[in-house]
C-alpha cells in the first residue's frame, strides 16, 4: 500500500516487509478462527446438505472449510499485526490510480529482478489475496462474474475504510496507507477467480437442491456415526456457549468477579441446559439431534413408544450426556460410554448401535422406507 509518488514505494517495501517478517501469526489466526467457526457452524451444514442435497458431500465439506478460513485470512492479512501503541506513526493516502504504473515501471529499471521488488510483490499479492474470493462466490455461491467483481470491490473497500478510520476509532489516525490502487488489484483479483471457477462443470456450482434429495437413501454405518458426531458437537457447544454466556453474565451484569472466578455456576448452567435440551429433543421426537441433521430415526412398536424414546435416549448421546455431566471431574465414565457405543455402531447392522439395541428398534432413513442395499 502506499502514497503518491516515491513515497508510495516505501510504503509498499514497508508492506512487504512487514508481511515476510510476520506471515506467520495471520496465518495461524486464520486456522484458529475458522476452524472454530466450522465446529460452531458443522451440524447446520450437515443437515442442510441432507435436506438440499439428500447426502453430506466430502467435497463441498472440504471447498466450505476451506471458504472459512480464507474469510479470516483475509481480515487477518490485512489487519493483523495492530500497531504498537508505543510506536505507531500515521499512514498516509493514495488516490492516484496510476501509482501502479510507477511501482511496475520502477520494478523493471532497478536493480535486480522485478520479480523481487517489494512494490511489484505486493501488487500480485493483492491480486492473489482475492482470486478465492471470486471463486467461492462463483462455485459455492453459484454468483456471476458481475456479483464476483462488485463484491470484490465492496469487501476491499471496507477493508481499506478500516485501516483508513484507525479500525473505526479504536486507533486515532489510519495506521496503513488507504490505497485506491490496493482496491483495482483486490477487484481484479475477484473477477479472475470468477474466471477461474468456470473450469468447474456448471453443475457443480451453487447449492440447488439435488434432483432425488428427498428420497429415502441407504442407513450406513457411516452415516450413523455422523450422527453421532454431530449429537456430540450439539451437546458441546451447546454447553460451552451458555457457561461463556453466564461467565459474561455474571461478570458484567452481577458483577460478581468471585462466581466467575469460581465457575461453578457456570458449569451448571452449561450442564443443565445441554442435557435438558438433548433429552427434551429425543423424548419428544424419538430422535437425536444428530438423527435430525442426517435424517435417521429409529422405528418399531415392540415397546411403548415412550419406553422406547426413552431407552433411545439413555443408549445414545442422552445417556452419555447425564453421565458426563454428573462425573465431570472423572472423564473415564464418559469416555468408556463413547467408546462402548462406538463399538457397538460398528458391530451391529446399520450402526444402530446400543440406542437400538436396548429400545428394540431399527434404524431407518426418516424420510420413508430405505431403498435397497
Amino acid at each position: 500500500m502506499g502514497c503518491d509518488g516515491e513515497p508510495g514505494r516505501a510504503a509498499r517495501r514497508a508492506a512487504v516487509r512487514l508481511m515476510r517478517v510476520d506471515r506467520i501469526t495471520p496465518g495461524i489466526i486464520a486456522v484458529f478462527f475458522g476452524a472454530a467457526a466450522g465446529v460452531a457452524l458443522f451440524v447446520p451444514f450437515v443437515a442442510i446438505s441432507y435436506r438440499r442435497r439428500g447426502q453430506l458431500s466430502a467435497g463441498r465439506l472440504v471447498l466450505w472449510s476451506a471458504a472459512l478460513v480464507y474469510f479470516w485470512a483475509i481480515w487477518a492479512y490485512t489487519l493483523v499485526p495492530l500497531p504498537d501503541g508505543t510506536a505507531y506513526r500515521c499512514a498516509g493516502v493514495n488516490l492516484d490510480p496510476l501509482t501502479f504504473v510507477r511501482d511496475i515501471r520502477g520494478a523493471f529499471d532497478g536493480v535486480g529482478s522485478p520479480l523481487a521488488d517489494p512494490a511489484l510483490l505486493q501488487l500480485g499479492l493483492n491480486i492473489l489475496l482475492f482470486i478465492p474470493l471470486g471463486f467461492f462466490l462463483r462455485v459455492l455461491g453459484g454468483r456471476g462474474i458481475v456479483v464476483a467483481v462488485l463484491v470484490g470491490f465492496g469487501l476491499s473497500l471496507l477493508i481499506e475504510t478500516t485501516q483508513l478510520t484507525g479500525v473505526w476509532g479504536i486507533f486515532p489516525c489510519a495506521y496503513r496507507v488507504f490505497d485506491v490502487v490496493d482496491l483495482a488489484t483486490n477487484t481484479l483479483g475477484a473477477g479472475l477467480g470468477a474466471l477461474l471457477a468456470l473450469a468447474v462443470p456448471r453443475a457443480l456450482r451453487g447449492s440447488p437442491p439435488a434432483p432425488g434429495a428427498d428420497r429415502p437413501r441407504p442407513v450406513t454405518r457411516r452415516r450413523r456415526l455422523l450422527a453421532m458426531v454431530c449429537d456430540l458437537l450439539a451437546y458441546g457447544f451447546l454447553g460451552a456457549t451458555v457457561s461463556v454466556a453466564t461467565q459474561l453474565w455474571l461478570q458484567f451484569v452481577i458483577g460478581d468477579t468471585d462466581a466467575v472466578v469460581d465457575g461453578a455456576i457456570a458449569s451448571v448452567a452449561g450442564n443443565v441446559v445441554a442435557v435438558g435440551t438433548v433429552l427434551t429433543v429425543i423424548l419428544a421426537t424419538g430422535r437425536s439431534l444428530g438423527d435430525l441433521a442426517v435424517q435417521l430415526r429409529y422405528a418399531g412398536n415392540v415397546l411403548p413408544r415412550w419406553l422406547a424414546r426413552s431407552l433411545r435416549a439413555a443408549g445414545g448421546i442422552g445417556g452419555f450426556a447425564v453421565v458426563d455431566a454428573l462425573t465431570r471431574d472423572n472423564g473415564a465414565w464418559s469416555s468408556l460410554f463413547a467408546v462402548v457405543a462406538l463399538v457397538l455402531a460398528l458391530a451391529t447392522k446399520d450402526g444402530r448401535g446400543l440406542p437400538g439395541l436396548i429400545s428394540q428398534q431399527t434404524l431407518t432413513d426418516a424420510r420413508g422406507t430405505p431403498v435397497p442395499r
